[in-house]
């Protein structure tokens, strides 16, 4: 994990000039390493919502792979490390 310093001396406020929160830079380090900067939005997102170090083991396991779609692979695992879960349907039972 980035320290706020270091993330400090990174930021360039013209370049980066809509980035406020540490979570957005990660996000955007996220779709740079995968390759897929059209889905900015998404990576941002998991990255304030999903735990760092899932995120990052899966960017490990990503980086090591020699995949052609490295965006694809990165949710498989996330997939496989848990992250999306199903939530079961409850029926509900109507009582006269």
């Amino acid at each position: 994990m980035q320290s706020v310093s270091d993330v400090l001396k990174k930021f360039d406020p013209l370049k980066d000039k809509y980035i406020s929160r540490e979570y957005q830079s990660f996000g955007i380090y996220l779709s740079k390493k995968l390759g897929d900067e059209r889905r900015k939005a998404l990576y941002i997102k998991m990255s304030r919502d999903i735990p760092r170090s899932v995120l990052e083991e899966a960017l490990r396991f990503v980086i090591d792979a020699k995949a052609r779609n490295k965006a694809a692979l990165f949710m498989w695992k996330l997939k496989e490390l848990g992250v999306f879960k199903k939530k079961k349907k409850t029926k509900k039972i109507k009582r006269n």
